[in-house]
């Protein structure tokens, strides 16, 4: 899995051989639109409505394909909640984009997914730390501004015991 932020609520996601982006029209101005959507196989925004709800507490990652199979099952681009993304492929980590609405109640799957966190309000940093408290994320990723990263480290820093967390730099991809 390839993550590759580019300002705001903008992601570009490769996975299970897909590029999935997430939120385009919302990318900082001098952000090329092209450059962010080349090559997307999927794009989904936070409040589109086309993009299923789904219940997370139910909701189950598919297993890794077999070398036998003849190909592996599509990715999955589902809403969460109103502002979150849970993007799966089989044999990768599931991987929830939260936006700036409601955290969702999280399912067992939580553990071993990555969370990208692309807002820094204080009751999404609050969501997350609940959400460390009952699961174990495999990573965090902040994609949040500069002027709120060290409030958020701080604030994450002490539920974390054993989860990864990365601040994620605009225009710079990170391997999962």
């Amino acid at each position: 899995m390839k993550l590759t932020w580019f300002g705001g609520t903008t992601l570009r996601v490769y996975v299970g051989g897909d590029i999935v982006v997430v939120d385009p029209g919302h990318a900082p101005a001098g952000v090329s639109r092209s450059e962010v959507l080349a090559g997307a196989d999927h794009v989904a925004d936070f409040g589109d409505r086309v993009v299923p709800l789904i219940d997370p507490a139910t909701w189950r990652p598919k297993p890794a394909p077999r070398a036998i199979d003849a190909s592996a099952p599509p990715i999955e681009v589902v809403r969460i909640a109103e502002e979150t993304l849970l993007i799966a492929a089989a044999g990768e980590p599931p991987l929830v984009v939260l936006g700036g609405g409601v955290a969702p109640r999280f399912g067992r799957w939580a553990d071993g997914a990555v969370i990208v966190l692309t807002s820094a309000r204080e009751a999404l940093v609050a969501e997350a730390t609940v959400l460390l408290d009952v699961a174990r994320p495999r990573l965090i990723a902040l994609a949040v501004e500069a002027e709120t990263l060290d409030t958020v480290v701080a604030e994450l820093g002490e539920h974390l015991q054993g989860t990864g967390l990365v601040s994620l730099e605009p225009g710079l991809a990170l391997e999962v």
